[in-house]
């Protein structure tokens, strides 16, 4: 049963395309361990990483914590991240479990770390944030981080990505009844929300950015990996083929076969409670 306050429409978003998430979406890159644990004082005992997807943020706190629990409601990505775990051995640092942000199953004052990579957004922010406060520590920190969509590559493809965005997203209107579709919070509302939130003593936004290695099937399937677009997908509408193909062409002209490192910036609000 779904806790109060969660979204059984934001949870069903996720179904059924773990493996293109998990292929094509971005790791984590380590300045994120760094940065926490440089906010902690010292290397945590326990981190927490809610809203855990696959694990693409998980596995990084491997050897630079205690014990780290990944928690995500999504069976599909979940049993994605479980998997990746058994195929790299069992290892008694990690963890992944179902559950949700608003109903943690840590004591109160146990955590050192929590983590939202992605998937802050999705998360009821009042009942989120007490929850989070009620498992950290005293001293504790909380990010939550994203990616700027589209990665930074070029000025026709991304604005083509972001037609295909909003074509998906008008689409659903009108594909789906208002009760039956997925809602977010703005990003760029998470660090009013932390320190409206009066969890925590400390608040602010890092701006950083990594790299990694990217071809033109990495690109596209990263933005077919997108929640919206894979909802019309996944309600077998066909309106979408056309953008899509002239994205594809775009972006594998633009890549010529080749292989470039593609920037990713990242956006982190962090609370220190």
């Amino acid at each position: 049963m779904i806790p109060a306050g969660n979204s059984k429409q934001n949870i069903d978003r996720f179904l059924g395309f773990q493996d293109e998430y998990d292929r094509y979406r971005p790791e984590a890159p380590p300045l994120v361990t760094e940065l926490l644990t440089n906010y902690l004082g010292s290397r945590p005992a326990l981190v927490a990483d809610i809203g855990c997807g696959t694990g693409l943020s998980t596995f990084l706190w491997r050897e630079s914590a205690g014990s780290v629990v990944g928690i995500e409601p999504n069976p599909d990505m979940l049993a994605k991240a479980l998997d990746k775990l058994a195929r790299q051995g069992q290892q008694q640092s990690l963890s992944f479990i179902q559950g949700y942000s608003n109903q943690l199953p840590f004591d109160s004052g146990s955590v050192d770390i929590i983590t939202c990579s992605q998937s802050f957004h999705w998360m009821e922010p009042v009942s989120t944030l007490q929850e989070i406060s009620r498992c950290l520590r005293q001293g504790g920190v909380f990010a939550a981080y994203d990616c700027d969509w589209p990665l930074v590559l070029q000025a026709d493809i991304e604005t083509r990505y972001k037609q295909l965005i909003s074509a998906a997203d008008e689409l659903l209107d009108v594909l789906q009844p208002a009760a039956e579709q997925a809602h977010k919070w703005d990003k760029e509302g998470h660090l009013g929300r932390i320190e409206a939130s009066g969890c925590f003593s400390f608040a602010r936004e890092i701006v950083f950015h990594n790299t990694e290695e990217c071809d033109a099937e990495r690109y596209v399937g990263l933005a077919l990996s997108q929640g919206g677009i894979q909802t019309v997908l996944k309600l077998r509408s066909s309106a979408l083929e056309q953008l899509i193909s002239d994205f594809s062409v775009a972006v594998e002209q633009y890549f010529q076969g080749r292989t470039l490192p593609v920037h990713i910036s990242y956006r982190m609000r962090v609370g220190i409670k």
